[in-house]
């Protein structure tokens, strides 16, 4: 017999074999009906898996991530169904499930159209229909590669050329359609009962340009039509917050194609982006971390040291000096080993922590660039913390209470996941798996719920993610705490212990932004260019009723500013009515409307952004209440 621990701490005993979909059919009949995968010792399995040994199971909805993932992975076999049955002559590609939905890329010389997007939609609408369930079978590699040949399914069978000889290749099948998938998928088709496909893109097969563009459909699922319903406004209201569109419009930054994936910051971009760093570098002062500056280009020999040469080289940019080969750093880390490296230290000295908001460059591909989200050139906010190894465990937890303190500063919750060793991981797994252990310690000393991200580790350590959820519920991995016992050995590091001997640092390399730029562009959506009045580029704009009024607004202005509040005052020759609407399309936090009375030594007319109350102040009072929420770092404004 073999013991189940399940999510709410109860355990059944089961004889060996059992699978997911059995255990939550045992519990009760409803439960099995919304049971969509299974969570099994930490990994998203299938509802099929068969369980063989004690363990940990958490059964998943449609409300949990996994649920989705499994839901939204039929999804796009449902949508590559509905294609073959149309255009039996398409070559599949992958479709695999994302964040929001699923996609499939295919090969095809018919261009897809919104008019035949419509008409595969109702064509999955008609395959779910016939409630046609999903069953998982295996073959061999030949076998495989036999039957996608015989398919004329060429893209599968690189697939399966690319695994191992002896691997089991498994397929799921629906109907009288197959498709090689590891899985996990829902029981059948049933559930199914809204669909929408959303977007097409181009896509090169293995992301390389080098190779045939293909067409992405993307596509999402729910099993309730409100669902989709409450999807599609969330993208209408998504749209509208583009921080691409919001940027332009409010003047922050721009994009041009003489630098695709680096951006331009206008004077008002430029003023976020100072208030940011200024709130960063005060947080991490006030927590005992220095700053340091490192170079941004490096001889090569010290990329190859810290590993970033044969693990991340596809990714960095090169250059030639005096006849040697440099690059263009993708990190920051390890100049920051250079400079723990100038002096010698006392474990006295540790732990150390020393902070950079460091720019770095990262190939990535033109057509994956996006906004401020995905570029090529960027300011990490990172920082190590060099230590012994008894600090390990209250250093993260200092780290993670620095991330959480400076996310609520911005109103976001968040969501934690720790990845572990992934392939091309360096170092023995008895080393990973004392720094793993080290980081899910201190998380659950924290009572911080997470779920493991299997294999998706740094390749120096295992690390704790954080991905924030924004006003609109959409999540954004921002921060990391990287746990690394390799560089302290590839760069020689020491410290002198207790002992007089040298012993090795151990590293913690964090993150909270994550980068000053993609940060910038998830705040803009997140407060949908309405920024809190610290973050203001303009906290004030003065309106002057008339010419007449205009020094009076100037002499306000000069008060203002002369106690740091970013004032503005707006004389051009157009009518009060449209100074005060573009004032309110620029989300302008406060506006002052300056007239006779005001001039005359009345209390000014306090205009409030969010609200649109109007309230009278007296300048005294006014210069309180500003600083206040300044200082304060106000999400409010009332």
């Amino acid at each position: 017999m073999i013991t189940i621990t399940l999510k709410d701490g109860s355990i059944k005993t089961y004889e060996p074999g059992i699978t997911v979909l059995e255990v939550a059919n045992d519990i009760s009949t409803g439960l099995a009906k919304n049971t969509l995968a299974g969570e099994l010792n930490g990994k998203l399995v299938d509802v099929r898996q068969s369980i063989t040994e004690d363990s940990t199971l958490n059964l998943l909805k449609f409300e949990d991530e996994g649920g989705k993932h499994a839901f939204w992975h039929t999804g796009s076999h449902l949508l590559a169904q509905a294609i073959k049955r149309l255009y039996p002559q398409v070559k599949l590609a992958i479709g695999p499930a994302i964040d929001n939905g699923f996609y499939y890329d295919i090969d095809i010389d018919v261009i897809i159209t919104p008019e035949i997007m419509e008409k595969i939609e109702k064509e999955m609408g008609k395959i779910v229909k016939e409630g046609l369930a999903l069953n998982r079978y295996e073959l061999s590699r030949d076998e495989a590669l036999a039957k996608v040949n015989k398919e004329g399914e060429i893209y599968k069978a690189e697939l399966i050329e690319n695994l191992p000889e002896d691997a089991i290749i498994s397929f799921y099948s629906q109907g009288e359609f197959s498709d090689l998938c590891a899985g996990p998928h829902i029981q059948n088709l049933s559930p199914i009962k809204a669909i929408k496909l959303l977007s097409l893109a181009g896509a090169y097969w293995h992301g390389d340009e080098k190779n045939k563009m293909l067409q992405r459909i993307y596509g999402i699922t729910f099993p309730k039509k409100s669902q989709l319903e409450e999807y599609l406004t969330l993208l209408e209201e998504a749209k509208k917050r583009d921080h691409r569109k919001l940027g332009k419009e409010l003047d922050l930054f721009s994009l041009h194609e003489e630098g695709p994936g680096f951006p331009f910051f206008h004077p008002k971009g430029v003023i976020v982006r100072n208030e940011l760093e200024n709130f960063w570098r005060q947080e991490h002062q006030r927590r005992g971390y220095q700053e340091i500056k490192t170079p941004t280009i490096l001889n090569s020999d010290l990329w190859k040291r810290s590993g970033h040469w044969d693990h991340y080289k596809e990714n960095m940019y090169f250059t030639e000096i005096d006849e040697s080969e440099y690059a263009i750093k993708p990190m920051n880390c390890p100049g920051g080993m250079l400079v723990y490296k100038t002096k010698g230290h006392s474990y006295r000295d540790l732990p150390l922590k020393m902070g950079e908001l460091g720019l770095v460059h990262r190939h990535e591909l033109h057509g994956a660039l996006h906004g401020l989200m995905r570029v090529r050139a960027f300011t990490q906010d990172d920082a190590h913390i060099f230590m012994t190894p008894d600090q390990i465990e209250e250093e993260v937890i200092k780290v993670i209470d620095l991330a959480d303190d400076i996310y609520k500063i911005f109103g976001f919750s968040y969501k934690v996941e720790l990845s572990t060793k992934p392939e091309n991981s360096i170092g023995s797994d008895e080393v990973w798996e004392t720094a793993t252990e080290a980081l899910r310690k201190a998380l659950e000393k924290k009572g911080i719920d997470y779920r493991i991200n299997p294999g998706d580790g740094a390749f120096y350590g295992p690390k704790i993610d954080f991905h924030l959820e924004d006003s609109l519920g959409r999540t954004w991995q921002c921060g990391t705490i990287q746990l690394d016992f390799q560089m302290p050995e590839l760069f020689d590091l020491n410290y002198i212990g207790p002992d007089g001997e040298k012993h090795r640092p151990v590293i913690i390399h964090r993150t909270i932004f994550g980068s000053i730029e993609r940060f910038f562009g998830i705040i803009i959506e997140h407060f949908a260019g309405k920024f809190p009045v610290w973050l203001a580029p303009v906290q004030v704009m003065i309106i002057p009723v008339a010419d007449a009024h205009h020094d009076f607004a100037k002499d306000i202005a000069a008060e203002l500013s002369a106690i740091g509040i970013r004032t503005s005052v707006d004389t051009r020759d157009e009518k009060l009515g449209y100074r005060i609407r573009d004032a309110q399309m620029q989300k302008t936090p406060y506006m002052l409307v300056v007239g006779d009375k005001e001039a005359a030594g009345g209390d000014l007319a306090l205009r409030v952004r969010d609200s649109g109350d109007v309230s009278l102040i007296s300048l005294e009072d006014l210069k309180k209440k500003l600083t206040e929420k300044i200082i304060t770092k106000s999400l409010t404004l009332d």
